[in-house]
């Protein structure tokens, strides 16, 4: 445990120095900011040990409202398409890791001039794991996910965010055994708006 809290402490740190680092860069169109998250989580294995993860994941914010205006629908607060590149470690019940990138969507509950800001969002990923474990036939599978959180924004343009995640891995039923494994995820970590 002291490993990952060393290790999720580093991350953090790193990704607030790089947001620090330059207030002035201007970023391509469409991409709104971005997000660091890490934490840990840990769900149900049947016949081994609880599986634990240490996640870190990287969201690239990209603004939805254009779209969303097209068709009549502008609300007051962010609604928002992320590209989730992630790598996770598997510390339970084995070392090993988990990667993929989700396509998530975030959507505000409040104005997006607020300083608390809370959002729900939810989103699928392919994923791969180099954990063999019962519940899924081979490493490659799905991973769904519905969360809810919020940013607390220090400054204009830094906000810390905090987020509960729910997620559920499975091979979408293309082999066999398809159990799957639910895991429960608590996040922390900065975001970035340009």
């Amino acid at each position: 445990m002291k490993k990952i809290a060393l290790l999720s402490l580093t991350f953090l740190f790193l990704c607030i120095s790089l947001a620090l680092a330059d207030e002035g860069v201007k970023p391509r169109s469409g991409l709104q900011g971005i997000e660091f998250l890490t934490g840990y989580g840990k769900g149900g294995l049947r016949a081994q040990k609880a599986y634990q993860v240490a996640p870190f994941i990287v969201d690239l914010d990209f603004d939805f409202k254009q779209i969303t205006k097209k068709i009549g629908f502008n609300p007051p607060s962010l609604v928002q398409f992320q590209l989730e590149p992630f790598m996770d470690w598997i510390y339970g019940p084995h070392s090993n890791i988990e990667t993929g990138v989700g396509l998530m969507f975030k959507f505000g509950l409040v104005p997006d001039t607020w300083k608390f800001q809370l959002y729900i969002k939810g989103g699928s990923a392919p994923s791969f794991t180099s954990l063999k474990y019962r519940e899924e036939a081979d490493g490659f599978n799905f991973l769904s996910s519905g969360c809810a959180g919020f940013h607390y924004f220090i400054t204009k343009k830094i906000a810390l965010t905090a987020e509960y995640r729910y997620r559920h891995l499975s091979n979408a039923g293309r082999a066999s055994p398809n159990r799957g494994v639910n895991t429960q995820l608590m996040l922390a970590g900065v975001a970035y708006t340009f």
